[in-house]
C-alpha cells in the first residue's frame, strides 16, 4: 500500500505544479508580457516578416510612450489584428511631412535608424506640407519601411487606450536574439 501512497503523492505533486505553472503563465500573458508575431515586411530592416518579439506591458500603465518606441497596438482598421509601429509624434507635437523627411515640432526628424535612402511618403491622413496636431492621449506612428508601411499617414492617429504595448525583447530567430531598446 505504501507504493500506492508515493505514486498519489507523485502525481498530486506533478499536478499542483503544472497548475502553478498555468497560473504564472497566465498572469504574466495578461499582465506584464505578451508574445507576438511580425505580420508583414512594414518595419523592415528593424524587424522582419515572422520575427517573434515580447511585448511589455506594464510600462505604460506607470509611464507615457515615448519617441522612438516601438510599439504593438490594435489595428485601427481592424481590432482583430495587432500592428506594429514606432512612435513618431506624441500628444501636442506637430507633424509635417516634406520631400527630404519628417517634421516633428518644426524640427527634421533624426531617424538614424532608417537606411539613408528611405523616402517618407505622403498618405491619406497626412499630405506632403499639411501639419496636424497629434491630439491628447493620442499618437502618430509610421512603420521604418516606409514605402511599404499602413500607418499613421494613411489612417491617422493611434489612442493609448488601444496600445498593447512597448517592444523589448526579440526571441526568433536565434541569431537576432536580444533586447530592442536600442532599435
Amino acid at each position: 500500500m505504501n507504493i500506492f501512497k508515493r505514486i498519489g503523492a507523485f502525481f498530486l505533486d506533478t499536478f499542483e505544479t503544472i497548475v502553478l505553472a498555468l497560473v504564472i503563465f497566465v498572469l504574466v500573458y495578461f499582465f506584464v508580457a505578451a508574445p507576438h508575431q511580425v505580420k508583414g515586411l512594414s518595419m523592415y530592416p528593424t524587424f522582419d516578416d515572422k520575427q517573434l518579439i515580447l511585448t511589455d506591458k506594464i510600462s505604460y500603465r506607470l509611464g507615457v510612450p515615448k519617441y522612438r518606441d516601438v510599439v504593438v497596438f490594435k489595428a485601427p482598421t481592424n481590432p482583430d489584428y495587432d500592428y506594429i509601429k514606432r512612435i513618431i509624434g506624441v500628444p501636442g507635437d506637430k507633424i509635417r511631412i516634406e520631400q527630404n523627411g519628417v517634421y516633428v515640432n518644426d524640427k527634421l526628424l533624426d531617424e538614424s535608424y532608417l537606411p539613408e535612402s528611405t523616402i517618407t511618403s505622403e498618405g491619406v491622413f497626412l499630405s506632403f506640407n499639411r501639419e496636424i496636431t497629434v491630439p491628447d492621449d493620442e499618437y502618430f506612428v509610421m512603420g521604418d519601411n516606409r514605402s511599404g508601411s499602413s500607418d499613421s499617414r494613411a489612417w491617422g492617429f493611434v489612442k493609448r487606450k488601444e496600445l498593447i504595448g512597448k517592444v523589448f525583447f526579440r526571441y526568433f530567430p536565434f541569431n537576432k536574439v536580444g533586447l530592442t531598446s536600442s532599435l
